[in-house]
């Protein structure tokens, strides 16, 4: 019998992903057990919020206080999550299409800003732009006895926008790099314009990747907790802070924490809905040749060089500015090195947990798919969607009233840490699997190599850059985390994150930028890891 192309392939498919087929306990059970540990704070929490009763519950929702705070935190997202598109793609074409000069060492410098925490961010613009700061200063003599305030909404959507626009950036450049330039070249040779071929071809096959980038931006911009604080704009992460800690009646926390997550919840869903289909090209791609940018090139050249400043020269700047200062004042950095040992011991600790817990998940939905595979892993990035500030809160309730061995222990701390960032290492985990072969795990069951050794000898290994990704990416996300560590952390276990906060709470700029130095520099090595090496070629 002739097998057609189309029977050809789903048959090729049908043996790399056999259906039918059973998962082992040793992946099926410890997946099942991740996934519901994923759901449990979630599902504490409201409980918590579902003791207060209906009534309660309303006046919170519907509080004047609450439906401004939903505004703002709404608002706040919006501009940030625009102003980085703004950026980030323009930035992204310049450095991926163009023949812009240096575009490969812009390209790094472009994503850097990404190593840099809101807070940090938050305490640059304060030292600088705030009364008394560094340009109040310097102007004084010429006149200028007050700037314009920096606080709230402008305050916090630059600082927001300038280190979050990376997220973008990088998605974009990725995508622009793999997309096939046929279609932009036939455009062009039927008298298109470089702007109409743009804005007609170019730009809609990056939609999927705009939203996507734009998604993380909106999602952390909802989330944020350092930089709104810090800039004095009540979103909803700062107004469930200050009710946990001022008020005796933690339920309305709770119910603010809930109403976070359904808000987060309605930004997913926008974003399933609005993601496109992504169709970049396939191995066969025709490769762009760089655009000649003739007398743009210095407004590119401006711009991207604008960008970095903004992003990361000027703060890295600033921050040196205060740590030499505060040396010559007698600030002394002991403290700083105890404080960096406990975020690289917590983020190495959460990175290999994340890792381990991530593997039988993305092993069960890769090689074992299915309905309930499936389910496993939606449920495993729940804690995704659930801010830092709320997750924390669930985890302090729930030790504070049912567990008060483990409140405020390393272990809460940690399962805090891997709850929130599963999702990132079990992305990477899954995408290194789906390119590895199961045909080599097939042979070694049918040679008598039980499921334990297969998975010890054989998957692991396939899976390893995908494990080395994953575990640097929650490395790099746990050495920046401030709410969850700020509520859970254990008493007088400081974190770079924590030092940073506390200082600069005090307006100790000079205190603070020793810490927040060695936090970005401690962060940009897993960048480059996961970013820079195989982008940048």
């Amino acid at each position: 019998m002739t097998v057609l192309p189309k029977e050809r392939v789903a048959a090729k498919g049908a043996k790399r992903r056999p259906r039918g087929k059973r998962p082992p306990a040793l992946v099926a059970l410890p997946a099942a057990l991740v996934a519901l540990a994923m759901v449990l704070p979630l599902l504490y929490l409201a409980i918590r919020a579902s003791e207060a009763g209906l009534t309660e519950i309303s006046e919170v929702v519907f509080d004047a206080s609450s439906l401004e705070v939903l505004a703002r935190s709404v608002l706040l997202a919006a501009v940030v999550t625009a102003v980085a598109v703004g950026i980030a793609v323009p930035l992204a074409w310049l450095t991926a299409r163009t023949d812009l000069p240096g575009r490969r060492v812009w390209a790094v410098l472009a994503a850097l800003p990404l190593v840099v925490p809101s807070y940090v961010g938050g305490l640059v613009l304060v030292s600088t732009l705030g009364p008394r700061g560094l340009l109040q200063g310097a102007l004084a003599p010429l006149g200028v006895e007050r700037l314009p305030s920096i606080y709230g909404l402008p305050g916090a959507a630059l600082a927001l926008s300038l280190f979050t626009y990376p997220y973008v950036f990088l998605t974009v450049r990725a995508a622009l790099r793999g997309m096939d330039s046929s279609f932009e070249e036939a455009a062009r040779s039927l008298g298109s314009g470089r702007w109409a071929t743009f804005f007609r071809i170019t730009l809609p096959q990056l939609r999927p990747a705009i939203v996507a980038g734009a998604l993380l931006v909106a999602l952390y911009a909802l989330s944020d907790f350092g930089a709104v604080s810090l800039l004095h704009y009540d979103t909803f992460s700062a107004e469930i802070y200050i009710q946990y800690k001022s008020a005796f009646d933690r339920t309305p926390a709770a119910i603010l924490a809930l109403m976070l997550v359904v808000l987060v919840a309605a930004v997913l869903a926008v974003e399933h809905r609005t993601r496109g289909r992504a169709n970049y090209g396939g191995r066969n791609s025709a490769v762009a040749r760089p655009v000649p940018l003739g007398r743009w090139r210095l407004p590119a050249l401006l711009f991207t060089g604008g960008v970095v400043s903004l992003a990361l020269v000027l703060p890295v700047g600033i921050l040196v500015y205060w740590l030499v200062r505060g040396l010559a004042a007698g600030e002394t950095l002991e403290s700083v090195w105890e404080s960096a040992w406990n975020s690289v011991f917590v983020s190495g600790l959460a990175a290999g947990v994340a890792v381990l817990a991530a593997l039988p998940v993305a092993v069960l939905a890769v090689r074992f798919p299915g309905r309930v595979s499936g389910f496993v892993e939606r449920l495993s990035y729940v804690g995704f969607a659930l801010p830092a500030i709320a997750l924390a809160l669930a985890l302090v309730f729930f030790g504070s009233n049912y567990a008060p061995a483990l409140y405020q222990t390393l272990a809460l701390l940690v399962f805090a840490y891997v709850v929130h960032f599963l999702p990132q290492a079990l992305g990477a985990i899954r995408a290194a699997l789906l390119q590895a072969r199961p045909s080599v795990e097939e042979a070694a069951r049918s040679l008598g190599r039980g499921p334990l050794g297969v998975l010890a000898t054989i998957t692991v290994p396939l899976a390893r850059n995908g494990l080395v990704a994953g575990a640097a990416l929650v490395f790099l996300t746990t050495m920046k985390e401030l709410p969850a560590t700020l509520l859970l952390g254990p008493i007088e276990f400081d974190t770079l994150a924590t030092e940073v906060w506390n200082a600069t709470s005090g307006a100790f700029f000079a205190r603070a930028a020793g810490p927040a130095l060695l936090l970005i520099l401690i962060s940009a090595p897993p960048l480059y890891l996961l970013t820079i090496r195989d982008r940048v070629k």
